[in-house]
């Protein structure tokens, strides 16, 4: 049989002392018997245990077992010893896994998917810590109280549930370790919150030329600041979040990476990074080293309602940050769990057939983008994105070794870089929009799942340090629906309507006009009347290469 076998491709290999494996009797079309003669009952043999790609979904990996056999025990022991030094050689591959499982996410089979893909990290030889979560915040505190010394024994955290749960492990490492400034905000924005006699916000012209590097340099922050930051949403305050301070953490962390395997409701995350919705092919990239830089958003909620004091508490954000008709199908679909999955579809019809708009005022930071840059926009000006003049085959999708999340920033932002908080309203220019919306959203990601198969922005990229701005403008009840269902077909373009804005950015600012607003930060509730976001770009790392598109 011609066939080639790519030791990078290899998880394991084993010696086996079964009995001669007749050709006919290999159940699993993964494996392979090579190199054996079948009429010899003396015959020893290894296993090699690796993947093959599926032919008609390059994106799903299939477990594949090779079996080789020789009549000489110790050269079979010798290929394995080999093959061990290699993958054990191997730069990037994890040794040592801190495991979150949460048994109740998607359908409540959390733990039974871990038990799916378990015995694979066992021949990897890769040791598991296991923690089954027993209440919601669980995998948040574990992360926050684990001091750095403890952490880096671990080569990554992985979350075996959806994207929630990634969002609560991602949260509870990068609440206690991201040193870094708020987002900008304009002018008003900061005399709103100062007329609300705040007294974290200072003026924006002072100078902060020497003290960038400074935790306390925020222009939005006083020196004591900092220590005020939450996270309210998991019940804990900045004195909970125990920091080994002798033991850096630094960001971005090439070492330390995250993983998913998906037994949620969506999975956007995994598919976007994947390619594929399969817990194997997810366990696949975790245990072959993969890495793939990911964007993450810093949303910092100002204030909780119109007549709540100014108390900012930071959230972070992989994938999506949703206001209005996205924030009522959460809060909807609360009603439902017992549904699973689909109470998602249920609820996004009840949401739809209320129609309910909200007003708002939105504003986004200008980027004008070189013309020489391979991020493909329909109009330069300031990062505003004209969708109606935008082609399908214009778009440049985000790819394994995407040549736009791999390059260097080639765009000149009219702000200072985000981990410098230093800037003057000269040097900024600040996109507005206000009025009645059905939807605020900002996807860091496509977003691409099971529901919409480009995603919310079919060419967003996973690591370009960018996110999209969509702004769903109030609009009668028929054209509201011709959006959502292109959003529903592969190839459609539901940008391309009038009522959409569409801004490439990244830095917004969000005010609500009403007493309340929920916002969904990817799949997860958060209250937030006044709120400031940006984007770091390729914060955190993922065991993943990127889809095969």
């Amino acid at each position: 049989m011609a066939m080639e076998l790519k030791f990078s491709d290899i998880y394991a290999v084993e010696l086996t002392n079964r009995a001669i494996i007749q050709e006919s009797n290999l159940t699993s079309c993964g494996e392979r018997l090579l190199a054996s003669d079948s009429h010899d009952s003396e015959m020893n043999h290894f296993v090699v245990h690796s993947f093959e790609k599926s032919k008609s979904q390059p994106c799903h990996w299939i477990l594949a077992m090779y079996t080789f056999g020789h009549k000489d025990l110790h050269m079979c022991q010798m290929w394995v010893n080999k093959i061990n030094d290699f993958l054990n050689k191997e730069v990037g591959r994890p040794k040592n896994l801190l495991i979150f499982v949460h048994p109740m996410s998607g359908k409540a089979n959390g733990q039974r998917t871990w038990e799916t893909v378990a015995p694979i990290f066992s021949h990897a030889k890769i040791n598991t810590k296991v923690i089954v979560t027993q209440r919601a915040g669980h995998a948040f505190d574990v992360m926050t109280s684990t001091a750095n010394e403890e952490l880096n024994l671990y080569d990554g955290a992985v979350a075996v549930g959806g994207d929630g749960f990634f969002n609560e492990i991602l949260n509870g490492f990068l609440s206690s370790r991201h040193k870094a400034p708020f987002p900008p905000a304009p002018s008003d924005f900061l005399d709103a919150l100062r007329n609300d006699g705040s007294p974290l916000v200072h003026d924006p012209n002072e100078s902060c030329s020497e003290t960038h590097n400074n935790k306390e340099s925020d222009p939005l922050l006083s020196s004591s600041a900092h220590n005020e930051l939450g996270f309210s949403h998991f019940g804990t305050n900045g004195g909970s979040c125990s920091r080994d301070l002798k033991i850096e953490c630094p960001l971005p962390n090439q070492r330390f990476r995250f993983g998913i395997i998906p037994a949620g409701s969506t999975d956007a995350i995994v598919i976007c990074t994947t390619g594929a919705r399969d817990p194997i092919t997810s366990a696949l990239h975790i245990i072959l080293g993969k890495r793939v830089s990911l964007d993450v958003a810093q949303v910092v909620r100002w204030k909780t309602t119109s007549t709540s004091k100014v108390e900012p508490c930071v959230r972070y954000a992989a994938s999506f940050a949703g206001y209005g008709f996205y924030g009522d199908v959460i809060i909807e679909s609360e009603k439902y769990r017992w549904m699973g999955p689909k109470r998602y579809d249920y609820a996004g019809t009840k949401v739809f057939l209320r129609h309910r708009s909200y007003e708002a005022e939105v504003a986004c930071l200008g980027v004008e983008l070189e013309k020489n840059s391979s991020i493909s926009v329909g109009s330069r000006m300031f990062g505003k994105v004209w969708s109606l003049k935008r082609k399908n085959s214009e778009r440049i999708i985000c790819r394994a070794n995407c040549n736009v999340c791999n390059i260097k920033p080639v765009y000149s932002s009219t702000r200072s870089p985000p981990r410098t908080p230093c800037m003057s309203p000269q040097e900024t220019r600040w996109l507005k929009s206000k009025g009645r919306f059905l939807s605020v959203g900002a996807a860091i990601m496509s977003n691409r799942n099971e529901r919409a198969p480009d995603g919310l922005v079919a060419d967003a990229h996973l690591s370009d340090g960018f996110l999209h701005l969509l702004l769903i403008k109030d609009c009668p009840h028929a054209l509201y629906l011709w959006h959502l269902t292109q959003l529903a077909k592969k190839g459609g373009n539901p940008l391309n309507f009038d009522f959409v804005e569409h801004y490439k950015t990244t830095a917004f600012t969000f005010t609500s006009c009403g007493n309340e607003s929920v916002w969904n930060l990817d799949g997860e509730l958060f209250q937030a009347h006044k709120l400031s976001a940006q984007v770091f770009r390729g914060l955190v790392c993922l065991f993943a290469s990127g889809p095969e598109v």
